[in-house]
């Protein structure tokens, strides 16, 4: 069997796990997913991830230490790659990594392909994709709306020469930036649709300012405290927009400009102590996290279950929570400027008393003033809302 039959089966046998799990629906997405060739886009290797006690630890896998069929069965897993930690792309890579943090990858095909029917893409319309990545998402975009259509923008400038030399060999030719994608592209605005693979903490205004009113915005929402929130945004006029939160669990490496101050090991220091007024393990469901992430946006979560601590670097505010001495309840100690767990009590309780919906309950609302999201869907003014840092 031939490597281009191979990875043809392949990818017909993923297409149709795609459409058997209700992932895939439109026929020209479908299409898309049947012809790009992923291999192109994985490059020469990847990171594997294994545990370690309190650590991953990343170690490449290469291409040329694999049979070409046991490549393209990898390649075709409907699996999340990871290609660069902390700046160094995988065939550079000498060794393992312990630690280190992502900052590129192949996401899951399954993901990209069901993004691209939820932001509406179609045939003819301007399209920016924010985070290249790889290019294997721009290139089922240029699959569905035209690569003549399609501007693309990567920040890191190893990651953007590497999709531009796999795009190339796809055979595909969209408009290719390296620059700041939270900036968008405004030379080639304005654009019908915006899709977002990497996550934020807000929208910037000037990326609102290049869609057409009427377009679409897909992007995750993120923060400080790891929760992520996948948002569908119809933008209006003058520096407005409206949508919902979308179901399931869809996450992304934060914009690096959005990242989280950098700081060295910290100390835990004593504070004022009281009873929690929550279990801190709501903050382990996945809506939970993000509406702790509203309530306190500055702060960085360690830890999970009964023993968690939050971290504002740029106040020193701390709160560390853990169960209490009686086996009673749990105990916060908190010392700081900031009251860090009283703003999440008061979130969290209120996500609670509405009978703790998944976020696909949740809308978001921009206007010139602020950035809201809202627990009722529809956004109504006088719901339980809260402001993004913007």
């Amino acid at each position: 069997m031939t490597q281009e039959t191979t990875a043809g089966l392949l990818r017909r046998r993923l297409v149709e796990q795609l459409v058997a799990d209700s992932v895939l629906h439109n026929p020209e997405v479908r299409r898309a997913a049947q012809t790009v060739p992923r291999e192109v886009f994985l490059g020469s290797a990847i990171y594997r991830p294994s545990s370690a006690p309190g650590v991953t630890v990343w170690t490449p896998t290469r291409r040329d230490g694999m049979t070409t069929d046991e490549w393209l069965r990898l390649t075709y897993e409907n699996q999340t790659w990871v290609t660069q930690i902390d700046g160094v792309l995988a065939e550079d890579a000498v060794g393992p990594v312990t630690g280190g943090t992502p900052t590129s990858s192949s996401t899951l095909p399954g993901v990209v392909l069901w993004m691209l029917e939820q932001a509406g893409i179609a045939h003819g319309q301007r399209v920016l994709v924010l985070g290249t990545g790889t290019g294997l998402s721009t290139a089922y975009v240029c699959e569905v709306a035209g690569e003549e259509n399609v501007t693309s923008v990567e920040t890191d400038p190893e990651a953007a020469e590497r999709a531009r030399k796999a795009l190339g060999e796809a055979g595909y030719s969209p408009a290719l930036v390296t620059a700041d994608g939270l900036r968008g592209h405004p030379d080639r605005a304005p654009y019908d649709v915006v899709i977002a693979f990497c996550s934020m903490r807000h929208v910037p205004y000037g990326l609102l300012q290049q869609i057409t009113p009427g377009g679409t915005l897909l992007v995750t929402l993120s923060g400080w405290g790891a929760a992520y929130g996948l948002v569908r945004l119809i933008v209006e006029r003058g520096n407005a927009a409206r949508g919902q939160f979308l179901p399931g669990y869809t996450s992304f490496m934060m914009a690096r400009q959005h990242g989280h101050p950098p700081h060295g090991p910290f100390e835990l220091l004593p504070g004022q102590e009281r009873p929690s007024r929550i279990d801190p393990a709501r903050l382990d469901d996945w809506t939970g996290r993000f509406v702790a992430q509203l309530a306190a946006p500055s702060a960085e979560r360690f830890g999970a279950g009964a023993e968690q601590v939050l971290l504002d670097v740029a106040t020193g505010s701390q709160a560390r929570v853990r169960a209490a001495e009686n086996g009673e309840g749990w105990t916060v100690s908190r010392r700081g400027p900031i009251d860090l767990w009283s703003s999440i009590e008061d979130a969290v309780t209120t996500w609670q008393r509405h009978s703790s919906p998944h976020l696909s309950e949740f809308a978001m609302t921009i206007t010139p003033d602020a950035q809201r999201i809202w627990l009722d869907a529809p956004a109504v003014p006088h719901g339980p809302s809260w402001a993004l840092p913007v």
